[in-house]
């Protein structure tokens, strides 16, 4: 986005997380109001596109007048791999700039990965898991979960990539509705600036269709 802080690569194999800093314009730094910050983590796999919810949700935020970051989690890349993304959202400056170990929301791109990664490691208690899936599935533990069959709704739309459903933009509105950090009207106002015209109003109803049927699991 326009006016992003330079990013940094470090040498070799070594990177550091890659911050996407975003402040709302003519916001005041010396708020006395309580901090709400909510940390988040996504787990998708290569190409489903979890790094780019993330960011989106913060594009989201910020134009709701909020603060916010996103960053992903360097490691294997390849297509189908297990991929972590992380954003948080407050409506103060946000000064912590480290990896999210205990985050208040998990959202889960492809049920399968529940099988394979711990997605729910370090959930704070009282957290929410939002996952892409009709049900919950068995091998989920968590106090609370919103299922959202963001898959069914790509089909439906036409939103299929190189025979992927494209399920990012789906679960952010269930994220949306499970969470209210974000509204969903500033869900779609991101969406479509993300991606205009056609693929954007497409996008943007599939966010819209989740939203309304997100439930607890």
């Amino acid at each position: 986005m326009k006016g992003d802080p330079p990013v940094s690569s470090g040498a070799h194999r070594v990177r550091p997380p890659r911050f996407v800093v975003l402040n709302p314009p003519g916001r005041m730094a010396y708020w006395v109001q309580a901090t709400v910050l909510t940390e988040l983590r996504f787990h998708g796999r290569g190409g489903q596109g979890a790094v780019t919810a993330a960011n989106l949700l913060a594009a989201a935020a910020v134009l709701e007048g909020k603060y916010a970051q996103a960053f992903p989690h360097f490691g294997a890349e390849r297509r189908g791999a297990p991929v972590v993304a992380f954003a948080r959202v407050s409506d103060r400056p946000i000064e912590r700039h480290s990896q999210i170990r205990n985050p208040d929301v998990v959202v889960v791109l492809d049920p399968a990965l529940v099988e394979l990664v711990d997605v729910t490691a370090g959930l704070k208690p009282g957290g929410v898991v939002v996952i892409n899936a009709p049900r919950r599935p068995s091998g989920l533990r968590a106090d609370r979960v919103v299922c959202v069959d963001a898959t069914r709704i790509a089909r439906e739309l036409g939103l299929v990539v190189a025979g992927w459903p494209v399920v990012n933009t789906g679960i952010l509105g269930a994220l949306a509705r499970a969470t209210g950090i974000v509204s969903l009207d500033f869900v779609v106002k991101a969406i479509q600036a993300q991606w205009p015209g056609k693929t954007g109003e497409l996008n943007a109803e599939a966010a819209r269709r989740a939203y309304e049927e997100a439930g607890e699991c």
